[in-house]
């Protein structure tokens, strides 16, 4: 098993917090941090971030704490921002539209490279910097650029057919929004990152409907 199967999916979703938080500090001119300072921004312990950076080998010295630039280039390295790993955007709906216009790919370790819809009304359209092409120039498309990851806002009764197409075509990487669930055992190979975007929102209401619960007078 590999050091980073070890590792427990927990730890891993926190890292991209950290990156974002040391982002925020080096614009604010931070340029070390201790565990407990750190903590305090998160709301969470500094025994947490310490167990968590341990995972990776640890970054910080004893007394000192944590050079920001430096932990946040090494977190990064280990989630792949520096990588620039091509990606195409299946769907030119509205959130396809949107993804592909205001989301900042190169920021994140990614690179647009394409967009592609069913829809011939779709098709010949230009979405942000790109001119939407038909699904019959994705394997062509795919077979010269050699895009890694796939993001999928197509309907939810395409996206296993679809996968499977794009898995087929050497795409590893699965950005998921289609409301389908994609499971591994579907795509040999394959990371799988679906995105529900009502659960999120649910989950708040969960927590309003909670709140006004713990806030109502008693008899």
């Amino acid at each position: 098993m590999s050091k980073s199967e070890k590792i427990s999916n927990s730890v891993i979703r926190r890292l991209p917090r950290y990156y974002r938080f040391l982002g925020e500090l080096l614009s604010e001119g931070f340029t070390k941090i201790s565990s407990r300072e750190l903590a305090d921004r998160m709301n969470v312990t500094a025994s947490q971030i310490r167990q968590d950076l341990n995972c990776f080998g640890g970054f910080g010295q004893q007394g000192y704490g944590y050079t920001v630039a430096d932990l946040r280039e090494e977190i990064g390295s280990i989630l792949g921002v520096d990588k620039c790993r091509k990606a195409v955007l299946i769907g030119a709906g509205n959130l396809g539209r949107a993804l592909a216009v205001h989301f900042d790919y190169k920021k994140y370790g990614c690179e647009l490279c394409g967009i592609f819809d069913s829809d011939p009304a779709a098709a010949g359209t230009t979405t942000g910097r790109f001119v939407v092409q038909p699904m019959t120039e994705l394997d062509s498309f795919c077979e010269k650029q050699r895009p890694e990851i796939a993001i999928l806002c197509i309907p939810k009764s395409a996206a296993a057919e679809v996968g499977k197409r794009l898995a087929k075509l050497g795409i590893t990487g699965f950005w998921n929004f289609t409301h389908y669930d994609i499971r591994l055992e579907d795509i040999e190979g394959a990371v799988v990152e679906n995105v529900h975007l009502g659960d999120s929102l649910m989950a708040l209401c969960y927590g309003l409907n909670n709140k006004s619960e713990a806030d109502a007078p008693t008899e």
